[in-house]
């Protein structure tokens, strides 16, 4: 059985939530391993930190013991083993709009999203175990983030999806990444309704479960 090696954050339960869409179940489908990063017992765990140096969660373990890291390839080996319901697009002009879609908002929101936490309130536990920015250079970081939630806010408009007119990884990674906002005392920014309705809109998902689960 593969093995999910998880913990609290984004990423992992970026993770978890596409095996729910993809129907795969803990237990019966592949076992859940947890850390917890609050500890850093992921980076102290002699063992994990053999199968990834980089001591990053998630990383999904196959039965070969071939490890992958990074949420986003992980995602993309569990839709070309379980292909339906499809989340990456089914042809070669779907999957490059998905992937552009993904690919902006991991650059343009998601890294200076998190290096501003980190930087700021983030900043205790994360300063001891990384290199992080200044506290003036994470509140610069967070506020560009911001803005590109309100581009992202301008291109939803109206409707409930990114892209292709129905549910892909491009809305997943970005309503993952609102609800880790929400757990940290984060908020939409101001003018972002469209953002706001299509949380609220998805939050009706079993995937959505997630992150009513303590960890």
């Amino acid at each position: 059985m593969i093995k999910l090696h998880s913990s609290l954050g984004p990423n992992p339960r970026l993770v978890r939530m596409f095996m729910v869409e993809k129907g795969l179940e803990e237990g019966r489908d592949f076992e859940r391993i947890h850390y917890d990063i609050i500890t850093g017992e992921n980076r102290q765990n002699a063992d994990y930190m053999a199968k990834n140096p980089l001591g990053t969660i998630p990383l999904l373990e196959l039965e070969d013991g071939t490890c992958l890291t990074e949420s986003w390839p992980i995602c993309e080996y569990i839709e070309e083993h379980h292909p339906a319901p499809n989340l990456f697009g089914e042809t070669a002009n779907e999957r490059a709009e998905i992937r552009k879609w993904v690919r902006l908002f991991d650059q343009e929101v998601v890294v200076p999203m998190t290096m501003g936490f980190r930087a700021g309130a983030g900043r205790p536990m994360f300063e001891p175990r990384m290199r992080v920015v200044s506290p003036e250079a994470g509140a610069e970081l967070s506020a560009m983030a911001d803005a590109k939630w309100r581009y992202f806010d301008e291109v939803l408009g109206g409707r409930d999806h990114l892209a292709l007119g129905r549910f892909t990884f491009a809305d997943l990674i970005m309503f993952a990444f609102a609800h880790f906002g929400f757990t940290i005392g984060w908020k939409l920014p101001e003018g972002t309704d469209n953002l706001a309705r299509f949380v609220d809109t998805h939050n009706q998902r079993d995937c959505a479960a997630i992150w009513q689960q303590g960890e």
